[in-house]
């Protein structure tokens, strides 16, 4: 069976009126119309598409390229409502439909939402949501403390941003570890800070302990060099704020990373904050 939602390179074995019928491996085929047919596409050749279903949800291959695929998450715009939901923009000539019982809340006309991506069971469509909770599981997790991980912006509350944890988890970065504005629907990297018990995933935007000393030890030698006399007037008394403000890291980080530097004999420490040797 042609798998739905996904890029797939197909063999080329019938030209039609209407398009050329593409084959996959186990003899399934599809439909690519003439217009996505790319010039010099012969009976024997093979061309990668994407494969979703058409208004009469019979598949159909095209070779648009969409901004998601199914089982993925993507920030998309919201091209208009109708009485069945919100209808966004994929990159398809076919838009995303995200139902009004798939939307945390009711989504606007030309406004952004991040939505998770699937296929609907029982017509075969690639439907949208952003109703998160039902596609992410704490059981059975795939990641440990201190690992590095995609993080996708699902949301903020009071506590800080909920992203989704390699596609698979969700994890909650604090507001004390956000450094910098984070973006409804961005993507990042980040780090697993904590694991709890009941399998909840405390993130960081940086990497714990000693392993961040370094890559923040370059950050505060590159900001020494982009000023005049290769002096910042930050020290290990100055207010959080303003390290936060100036670096986007913590007091306690600045503090390790300066640390190291002087030890390195690579700033020296006088009135006022940090010189370069």
């Amino acid at each position: 069976m042609i798998e739905i939602g996904t890029f797939q390179n197909l063999k080329a074995v019938r030209a039609t009126p209407h398009g050329m019928v593409l084959h996959n491996e186990e003899g399934d085929d599809v439909l690519l119309p003439n217009k996505y047919v790319p010039e010099g596409l012969q009976e024997g050749g093979e061309v990668e598409v994407f494969v979703y279903t058409d208004s009469e949800d019979w598949p159909i291959a095209t070779t648009q390229r969409p901004f998601v695929q199914r089982d993925q998450y993507a920030n998309l715009l919201v091209k208009e409502i109708s009485a069945l939901g919100a209808w966004m923009d994929m990159g398809l000539d076919k838009d995303l439909l995200v139902p009004f019982s798939e939307q945390d809340l009711r989504m606007e006309a030309g406004k952004y939402y991040p939505v998770y991506v699937y296929v609907d069971e029982e017509t075969d469509r690639l439907v949208g949501s952003n109703r998160f909770r039902r596609f992410l599981s704490q059981d059975n997790l795939t990641v440990e403390e201190g690992q590095e991980v995609d993080l996708f912006i699902l949301g903020f509350s009071d506590l800080g941003a909920k992203a989704a944890v390699n596609g698979s988890h969700e994890g909650l970065i604090f507001k004390s570890d956000i450094f910098r504005t984070l973006q409804l629907g961005e993507r990042l990297k980040g780090f697993v800070k904590t694991v709890r018990p009941d399998g909840k995933l405390d993130l960081t935007l940086q990497p714990e302990g000693y392993a961040k000393v370094e890559p923040n030890a370059e950050k505060i030698l590159a900001k020494l060099r982009s000023t005049a006399n290769g002096f910042l007037a930050l020290h290990d008394k100055s207010d959080p704020e303003l390290i936060r403000e100036q670096l986007q890291m913590s007091k306690k980080t600045f503090k390790k990373a300066i640390g190291g530097l002087y030890k390195q004999q690579l700033i020296e420490l006088v009135d006022g904050g940090i010189r370069l040797k």
